[in-house]
């Protein structure tokens, strides 16, 4: 049964490998022997982890890319296919919340920022499309891929304030079942498309919305905890166990889920 889940002589690529999520996946998935491609922006923060993961003799690479420039992406490919020769997984952790895109109580519902709006969808949507559309052949050819993408709670109930977000992760929801379909049709088996829909997770995104300047929960939090059944935010390494089931042979049957990881939040009526 171990075996199932290992990920030995797999190179799995992880975008916004920089964040607080993606620090918990890269960690776990070279835990798990895989060889792990980071991908992200912050160079400083990327290079420090690879290191952590090298002196733990882990087989990590950071690339330095932006998920939206298809140039950096390509660039990015060939340097992965030089070293490894193979892409085995694609995990789509890019994204956040734009603050031109959050509707603050007492705003005007009808003077939505649609410039907001483009941009939300930009970093929430297309970031995970666009590493899909540069890497799925080299995922594809590999004979057993896997891609996951990363949904969220706002795409599963109506959340306040978060517009831009809740529609971009909705759109994330279809683009994961349609790509499953699609991959299915033409390739066979030998594609994956599934994704996690992390519950409420504090990151450098939403912090502001969720911890007051005196590090007290906002009213916010309140409203989240009091409707998750475990009554706690959750911990990134508790995204692992899930993540790590898509991306090894242990999910070979599974494609077009939205795992929902969320102490309990989206089946919550709250009665």
């Amino acid at each position: 049964m171990q075996q199932l889940f290992n990920l030995k002589n797999k190179v799995i690529i992880v975008t916004g490998a920089t964040g607080v999520l993606g620090e918990a996946f890269v960690h776990a998935i070279a835990d798990m022997d895989g060889k792990v491609v980071l991908i992200g922006r912050n160079e400083a923060v990327g290079n420090e982890r690879v290191k952590q993961l090298q002196q733990k003799n882990k087989e990590a690479i950071f690339i330095k890319a932006d998920v939206l420039n298809k140039d950096d992406l390509l660039h990015a490919n060939e340097i992965i296919l030089k070293k490894f020769n193979r892409i085995d997984g694609l995990v789509n952790a890019a994204g956040g919340v734009v603050p031109e895109s959050v509707i603050m109580p007492g705003e005007e519902i009808f003077d939505i920022n649609m410039d907001g709006m483009k941009r939300a969808f930009d970093l929430n949507l297309f970031g995970s499309m666009m590493p899909v559309t540069v890497f799925g052949r080299s995922l594809q050819q590999s004979g057993n891929a896997s891609i996951v993408n990363i949904s969220s709670m706002t795409a599963q109930t109506t959340l306040t304030r978060v517009l831009g977000y809740s529609m971009a992760k909705a759109a994330i929801d279809n683009y994961t079942r349609w790509m499953s379909v699609e991959t299915a049709n033409r390739y066979g088996d030998t594609m994956r498309v599934n994704a996690i829909a992390p519950g409420f997770f504090i990151t450098h995104q939403n912090e502001k919305l969720l911890i007051n300047e005196d590090g007290s929960y906002t009213e916010r939090s309140e409203n989240i905890l009091r409707n998750t059944p475990f009554k706690r935010f959750g911990k990134p390494e508790e995204l692992c166990g899930t993540l790590i089931w898509l991306l090894s042979d242990a999910s070979k049957f599974v494609t077009g889920e939205v795992i929902c990881v969320d102490g309990g939040f989206h089946i919550n009526s709250g009665v």
